[in-house]
């Protein structure tokens, strides 16, 4: 695993962590049940305080893209699983409220494509 952290980019080095794990795991550089680094042990690796690691480590297991098996260490999660059926129940959260609000199909649609774009920076 290979990641680069660039303080002066501008984006939290808490984030940058996480997207990269992410986008990683999503491509299958790193495959599922791919053991990641200890908190500590990637921190001082990258040159990072624990506490960021940590956060990265719980925003990406909130995403179910790893998971951790207690004393066993964290690994990466098995495709999909948990982060579909939490993006789809979001999805199904945010169509019925564009519809309560009166919006049709193609705006709730725009909307979420701005969303996306606006996160992707």
């Amino acid at each position: 695993m290979t990641l680069k952290i660039d303080i002066v980019e501008g984006v939290a080095p808490y984030e940058q962590v996480r997207a990269q794990i992410a986008e990683q795991a999503r491509s299958g550089a790193l495959p599922v049940g791919y053991r990641l680094p200890t908190v500590r042990g990637l921190a001082e690796s990258l040159g990072l305080a624990a506490n960021t690691v940590a956060k990265a480590y719980r925003a990406l297991e909130t995403d179910g893209v790893i998971e951790t098996r207690g004393r066993n260490g964290t690994f990466v999660a098995a495709a999909g699983s948990a982060a579909e059926r939490e993006l789809a129940a979001a999805a199904q959260a945010y169509a019925e409220r564009a519809r309560r609000l009166g919006l049709d199909g193609a705006q709730a649609l725009a909307a979420v494509e701005n969303a996306l774009r606006a996160a992707d920076g």
